[in-house]
């Protein structure tokens, strides 16, 4: 089974390098980026996207900072790097991921006595969160693949894949690792309106692998509930607050269809996707462009005239979650997230 990096660190040339999702499925091609401007675009523009892949980009992204920055002062240099981690923090309001990989970096540099060496520390600390982010992947999967049926078929949506982590995937590591198990999965993938991450990104990866893939409209997918078609739900999360899970806008939509006909929602993510100091209410829900909804190809589908509402996630309710399946278990609300975090090294 492929298991392709989704963005690394390149050390002969200094820089980062990603797969330009945008482009996918009808071009693969490799970025090569070597400023903080181009990676803040490629977060903007979901270039590079998925929560834990935020993360391991926003770790990257201090570390490439601090490979640019003049050393020829340690306080001078800091100031700089802190400026830059502030220009990646405000690219993506939602995803938790993405403050979270670049406060570990810079917190890593703190115990620095010259700037070389807190340059040589942020790179070591961002290779390390993107190795940790691979294994966080594998174990969330063997605990997900156990709760699936050994003959089923599984709902998603967006893409919570290799494509939204350093590798393997979250919600498709689940997956994945069933299927590496024996279990025979075939999987609906919901097209994920507007940008068709589903379509685009998720039906990419699992026919890459061979898994057995349907792509619907996100409208289809009640249907299929209803039909007995569906067996279990398992999506990604961008947030988890201690009242709901932010992901992908329509999963509250699934996840109360899914209620509503007694089939499992699992949730799978890592634990720095839970956010242990703010409720629903406190998070900013990002909204993007009316272009994404307006204009397909070359083509305008909404007058000039329409309002357009465009929220890239929403906020499901803790009660309508089966289960969260972490790195280290399997967690069933209530959730008690500060005992979850008590102990989890964020250093």
């Amino acid at each position: 089974m492929n298991e392709t990096a989704t963005l690394w660190w390149n050390a002969e040339n200094t820089s980062i390098h990603y797969i330009e999702q945008t482009l996918l499925p009808n071009e693969y091609t490799i970025i090569k980026c070597r400023s903080i401007e181009r990676l803040a675009t490629a977060i903007k523009r979901l270039e590079i996207r998925g929560a834990p892949a935020l993360g391991v980009a926003g770790a990257y992204g201090v570390a490439l900072s601090a490979v640019l920055a003049d050393k020829k002062e340690i306080q001078s240099f800091m100031a700089a790097v802190q400026r830059d981690a502030g220009i990646l923090r405000s690219t993506r309001p939602t995803a938790i991921n993405l403050t979270w990989g670049i406060d570990r970096v810079l917190a890593s540099m703190t115990p620095a006595h010259d700037c070389n060496e807190a340059c040589s520390r942020a790179i070591a600390k961002a290779e390390e969160i993107a190795r940790e982010d691979t294994a966080c992947c594998h174990a969330i999967g063997t605990h997900g693949a156990a709760l699936l049926p050994d003959t089923c078929t599984v709902l998603t949506h967006c893409n919570a894949g290799a494509l939204a982590c350093s590798s393997w995937g979250t919600a498709l590591g689940v997956i994945r690792s069933a299927v590496s198990a024996g279990k025979k999965v075939k999987v609906i993938s919901c097209e994920t309106r507007p940008l068709l991450q589903g379509a685009r990104l998720t039906a990419w990866e699992l026919a890459r692998d061979g898994i057995d893939v349907t792509t619907i409209t996100d409208s289809t997918a009640a249907h299929l509930m209803r039909k007995g078609m569906i067996d279990a739900v398992v999506v990604g999360a961008d947030r988890i607050t201690r009242d709901a899970v932010f992901n992908k806008i329509g999963t509250y939509m699934h996840a109360v269809c899914a209620h509503h006909h007694k089939i499992p929602f699992y949730v799978a993510a890592p634990r720095s996707t839970f956010d242990e100091n703010n409720s629903e209410r406190d998070v900013i829900i990002e909204e993007r462009g009316r272009e994404e909804v307006t204009i397909m190809g070359s083509r305008t589908y909404v007058p000039d005239e329409a309002y357009v509402k465009n929220y890239a996630f929403d906020a499901t309710p803790m009660e309508l979650v089966t289960a969260i399946i972490t790195e280290t278990e399997v967690l069933r609300p209530p959730i008690d997230i500060h005992k979850l975090l008590s102990h989890y090294n964020t250093t």
